[in-house]
């Protein structure tokens, strides 16, 4: 079961709860058990989860409603809550002291190691850091060049020598080429071992003995599940100041297993990456997290994301407030689609407003650049009127557009369905009083339950 699936488990359990019309001893127990049961397929300690919804069904029999909230918001408190504190409680960041900032990462061979490192760099990067990359992998053929790929496009330099044997000469050299470069953070690649942690823990010590490093980071394959207790464990014991990465939570079975295994060693998650591009890595906070796997969303997210966009685009949160509001053309529509594709897998966008994510059907979200290009091309071929009045278009229209395209018929139709379909969605979002999803989340919004 995918960290996606999980959260729509615990979004259905959730949503049981919103439609009874009593909440009683036996629809709190059977939510529960809802819960139970998504947590444990998604490979989560049974121990851990029997605790954690022993813990839920305890509060929620036994405690005293709060002053304006009914039953069944009191309940859905209680989940976030507990699920939240399972998770770590509190956002555990990387602090850049001084400059620079020396960071070393290590990893078992084929933990995602080399991506989540580029996807870091690109992370500060947008944060306004000069960043330089030191790869000392000298075991795998290729670790330099890929990592030198991965953030070409972003003008991230790599220091590194493929012919090179002797990985702490690389480090020592690499982080005194970048200082004399006056970077403001150095990230260090290692190379990745094949099992046990000896070596990795081994490797870790000789570097760090060489480099004087900040902060030492770990990063875990998160589709491992409960394995990875045992590597946290590890790296916790070996250094006191050490942050972890868990890479592949965006289609892993393992993904909720592996997080909960790693809090329960009490070493500090700092990240998760949650998609193959180098823009997806995000900073782990348990709150966020747990709202957006229940659909509470997470605007302050969303408003992050915006702001980050801004700053490389022409944007505004004005804009996703009139697409939100279903008040787009096909112009909008494609500006929207495009900006919002920019910011990540517009399903992991929708997820961050409340109520939203787990409701859209996935033939709305599915618009992958393929067909953005494609839908490009054909709009191409429509007239400014077309364009700001979709309604306008008939057939002898879709036919003209079509060969204007070198399109089909069916095409156009799929992007005029298209258009329609999300049109109305939208609308309908509005009338159950989602606007106010433009505004921070200043508490619990409960409506996309039907609360």
């Amino acid at each position: 079961m995918a960290l996606e699936n999980l959260g729509k488990a615990l979004n259905s359990a959730l949503k049981k709860l919103a439609r009874s019309n009593v909440v009683d001893e036996a629809v709190i127990k059977e939510v529960v058990r809802d819960i139970q049961r998504a947590l444990i397929m998604s490979d989560v300690n049974v121990r851990l989860v029997l605790d954690l919804t022993k813990r839920i069904q305890k509060r929620a029999l036994e405690e005293k409603l709060p002053p304006g909230i009914s039953r069944k918001e009191h309940i859905i408190k209680i989940v976030y809550e507990e699920l939240t504190n399972f998770l770590g409680k509190e956002a555990k960041s990387i602090e850049i002291k001084e400059k620079p900032t020396v960071l070393l990462t290590v990893g078992i061979q084929g933990s995602g190691k080399t991506t989540s490192i580029a996807k870091l760099a690109r992370y500060f990067q947008k944060r306004g850091y000069n960043v330089g990359l030191v790869c000392t992998d000298t075991w795998r053929p290729g670790a330099y060049y890929q990592l030198k790929q991965l953030v070409e496009p972003f003008n991230i330099e790599v220091f590194g020598d493929p012919e090179e044997k002797d990985a702490i000469k690389l480090a020592r050299e690499g982080v005194s080429y970048f200082k004399e470069k006056n970077v403001d953070i150095i990230i260090v690649d290692s190379a990745g071992r094949h099992k046990e942690e000896k070596g990795l823990i081994e490797e870790m010590r000789q570097i760090s003995e060489a480099i004087n490093p900040h902060e030492v980071i770990l990063v875990i394959d998160g589709t491992i599940g409960q394995q990875a207790y045992n590597q946290a464990l590890a790296f916790k014991e070996a250094t006191p100041i050490g942050s972890i990465i868990v890479t592949k939570l965006d289609g892993s079975a393992k993904g909720g297993g592996a997080l909960s295994a790693v809090v329960a060693t009490g070493a500090p998650i700092k990240f998760i990456g949650v998609g193959e591009r180098v823009e997806d890595l995000e900073p782990f906070d348990p709150k966020r997290f747990v709202s957006r796997l229940l659909g509470l969303g997470d605007i302050q997210g969303l408003l992050e994301k915006f702001e980050e966009l801004s700053k490389e685009h022409e944007f505004k949160e004005e804009d996703m407030e009139k697409f939100l509001k279903g008040k787009f053309n096909l112009k909008d529509m494609y500006a929207q689609l495009e900006a919002m594709q920019k910011m990540g897998p517009l399903k992991q966008i929708l997820q961050m407003i409340p109520g939203m994510g787990y409701s859209l059907p996935d033939e709305f979200v599915q618009v992958g650049e393929q067909r953005l290009k494609k839908f490009k091309v054909i709009m191409d071929s429509m007239t400014e009127e077309e364009l700001e009045k979709p309604d306008i278009i008939n057939y002898s229209r879709i036919k003209r557009i079509a060969r204007g395209s070198g399109t089909s018929v069916r095409d156009v139709r799929e992007l005029l369905q298209q258009y329609n379909q999300m049109k109305k969605f939208f609308k309908g979002m509005n009338k159950r009083k989602l606007s106010r999803l433009a505004k921070k989340l200043g508490g619990m919004n409960f409506g996309g339950f039907g609360i």
